[in-house]
């Protein structure tokens, strides 16, 4: 009975709220810097199945704190539309279904499936100014980095600020690897392995501290192939034998090739993460390092 009442009252505030979540779901699709926000649905999801033996200790009843949610987000919202605000549209649209939610549900779901309530902020899009602050600094320590090793394989690249060139071709880190494509997926994953594992609070810290840097790491694991394949893609399109097309090169199918493999090596590279975050704790744990802290279901 109280998950049907949940499902229609979440429903009425998603239909209250529509052009916002219309809104979102465009930038989603058409701004490659937003997609991360198709994974959100999925940890959210995933953080709450984890946790799913807490619904035994979770009342429904009724409480202020969704009424109160409601009505923020509605004034959130109103006023981010009324004064172009993007994210406080957004935002607004988003604060209004997860308090149609607790309306039903109670603040106890609040309580003990905090985290996937706490990753829903990402379902609003970063705003531009915000973007641009951390992406140009990924983006150029990511260029300096991905020179200095090309140079040790003995690989000629030239560098100007985070544009660099291999075999005479022109590529930008935006362009080959964009920092930002990758940092707040690495964040939904950081997220979900920390709080998808029975961690202590200074480990689940220091991994998601640890997010920058890892947004470093993986785009130069994926830069060196990628950038290599936008130098060199020609050659490997000849050593093939594939022939162009009417009107193509095999410059145009080298240049297809790497964007096809940086296309695909962004979602592998979610993976490559989590395999090491995995790694990484198994090590913390057969080092005898204190990481765990409770059982999930019984918190």
């Amino acid at each position: 009975m109280h998950a049907a009442m949940a499902v229609v009252l979440v429903g009425l505030g998603g239909v209250a709220s529509w052009t916002a979540w219309v809104d979102i779901w465009h930038i989603a699709i058409k701004d490659e810097e937003a997609s991360h926000v198709f994974l959100v649905p999925l940890v959210a999801a995933w953080l709450v199945w984890v946790r799913r033996a807490r619904l035994r200790l979770c009342e429904p009843r009724w409480n202020w704190i969704g009424p109160l949610a409601v009505a923020a987000g509605w004034a959130m919202s109103t006023y981010g539309y009324r004064f172009a605000v993007q994210s406080f549209w957004h935002g607004g649209a988003v604060l209004m279904v997860i308090g149609c939610l607790l309306s039903v549900l109670g603040g106890d779901v609040l309580i003990r499936f905090l985290p996937a309530f706490a990753v829903l902020v990402f379902l609003v899009p970063i705003p531009g100014s915000l973007r641009q602050a951390i992406a140009i600094p990924l983006q150029n320590a990511t260029a300096q980095v991905t020179q200095s090793l090309f140079e040790v394989l003995g690989v000629p690249v030239e560098r100007s600020g985070n544009l660099l060139s291999i075999g005479g071709t022109p590529v930008t880190i935006a362009e080959a690897c964009n920092g930002m494509r990758m940092v707040f997926a690495l964040v939904l994953v950081s997220f979900a392995f920390s709080f998808g594992e029975p961690l202590r609070n200074y480990v689940r810290f220091l991994i998601l501290a640890a997010c920058p840097l890892s947004a470093i790491l993986c785009n130069v694991i994926r830069m060196l192939p990628t950038l290599w394949l936008y130098g060199y893609g020609d050659k490997v399109v000849a050593f093939f034998g594939v022939q162009p097309g009417e009107g193509r090169t095999l410059n145009d199918l080298g240049r297809s090739l790497a964007d096809k493999f940086h296309d695909l090596s962004g979602w592998v590279m979610l993976l490559i993460a989590f395999l090491l975050l995995m790694g990484i704790i198994r090590l913390m744990r057969w080092a005898l390092i204190p990481v765990n802290r409770y059982t999930l279901a019984v918190d």
